[in-house]
């Protein structure tokens, strides 16, 4: 007769008795300490930011990796200032937003502690209505490259429609202030009619490695979206210089889920948070070699859109360290008057050099009746009526 499973964990997989498929899991997949010895495993936690409060007719949103030049950190990100809130694309005009991310520009903000900011203009500006880029210049990222700045965002040249449809651009400066000068061309363009990409290049997110610059993406086919179709999905593009030529993966796309990009050297490969979209969504993800992710982690309450800071980004050194904070967005709330998104920080334990705080570590997160009563958890009424009024339930059926 075999001997019960201990109640003590045993540290190494035991050999003298069966096991369930879960306990296998344990073992060849997590590791008996659970979410504590993770190394990928972290709970975010989130304070408001001061210097970039919440404004009538300013949104901000899509942060950049964080840089820390010189003791200052700098973050760059969406900024639309308009008077009219986004009214959807049939109401759209030259100066009513489509969406939350037209007429836009991308804007600076610089810092002491990484709590306070201090706005410091656009980075980047539109150029006049019909050059390349003159609608919306959104969702940047930075890349630092033999001591120059690259700033990679969105470029639409059209009123942002269903399909989102856009390629991503550049625009270099000497310094992190700016300003940057727009290339004024895509330098990672859509893909072909049925592939993956063909109708948007979003959230491009540089790092450096193995010797060239790696700009992860989102992908999307855009109006294609439903059905059999892939509704989010990561891909990588590789070049030598930050104009290009990228080059697509063969691989692409890399992850299956995530709708935005935020990724991190990590030992001698890459680490991926992915949220919202896709069957891996809410996960971390590690790839040794940079393309092939496998799941590490289950996360809650991932931030939204985050931008990291992560200081070995352009290190490549083959020993990546991890990060302990960035910053991200918060989508304005539905039932709320105000249509502007705000930025908040985060932080999180996914460093090798840093010994978590047990709060980053606590597995078992209970919430208060304000989270599952609030509007995106409560069943709203007419689904409620539509639920009572025809139920399917049945009388229980009694045992033999």
């Amino acid at each position: 007769m075999s001997r019960a499973f201990p109640a003590k964990m045993p540290l190494e997989k035991p050999t003298d008795r069966p096991l369930s498929a879960a306990m296998q899991r344990m073992y060849d997949v997590w590791n008996p300490h659970e979410d504590r010895g993770n190394e990928f495993f972290s709970n975010f936690l989130y304070t408001p930011l001061t210097g970039l409060e919440q404004r009538p007719g300013i949104s901000r949103r899509d942060p950049s990796k964080v840089l820390r030049i010189d003791g200052k950190y700098y973050v760059y990100y969406t900024c639309r200032r308009t008077d009219s809130p986004p009214a959807g694309p049939e109401k759209a005009t030259d100066t009513i937003p489509s969406r939350d991310w037209d007429l836009a520009d991308v804007w600076c903000a610089t810092s002491e502690d990484g709590f306070h900011w201090e706005e410091q203009g656009p980075a980047t500006q539109r150029p006049p209505k019909g050059e390349f880029g003159w609608r919306s210049n959104c969702t940047p990222d930075i890349l630092v490259w033999k001591r120059r700045y690259y700033l990679f965002f969105q470029a639409y040249s059209e009123i942002i429609e269903g399909g989102d449809t856009c390629p991503v651009t550049v625009a270099e400066s000497d310094t992190p202030e700016g300003p940057f000068r727009s290339l004024g061309r895509p330098v990672v363009e859509p893909g072909a009619p049925d592939d993956w990409d063909c109708a948007c290049i979003h959230d491009p997110f540089p790092l450096v490695y193995k010797g060239q610059i790696w700009l992860f993406y989102k992908g999307s086919p855009g109006q294609k979206r439903g059905g059999e179709n892939i509704i989010r999905a990561q891909g990588v593009a590789i070049a030598d210089d930050p104009k290009g030529p990228f080059t697509k993966s063969p691989l692409n796309p890399v992850t299956n889920s995530g709708h935005e990009t935020c990724l991190w050297p990590y030992r001698e490969g890459i680490a991926v948070l992915l949220s919202l979209d896709g069957p891996e969504k809410n996960t971390v993800q590690y790839a040794p070699d940079g393309l092939n992710f496998a799941v590490k982690s289950l996360v809650r309450i991932p931030p939204i859109a985050p931008g990291p800071f992560v200081p070995d980004a352009f290190a490549d050194s083959g020993d990546g360290r991890g990060i302990t904070w960035g910053l991200c967005h918060i989508n304005p709330d539905g039932g709320s008057p105000n249509h502007e998104s705000i930025l908040a920080r985060f932080d999180c334990s996914l460093s090798r050099d840093v010994e978590p705080h047990w709060m980053f570590k606590r597995g078992n997160l209970r919430y208060d009746v304000r989270t599952y009563f609030q509007r995106v958890n409560a069943l709203p009424e007419g689904l409620r009526k539509s639920i009572r009024d025809k139920s399917l339930d049945r009388d229980t059926i009694p045992g033999s």
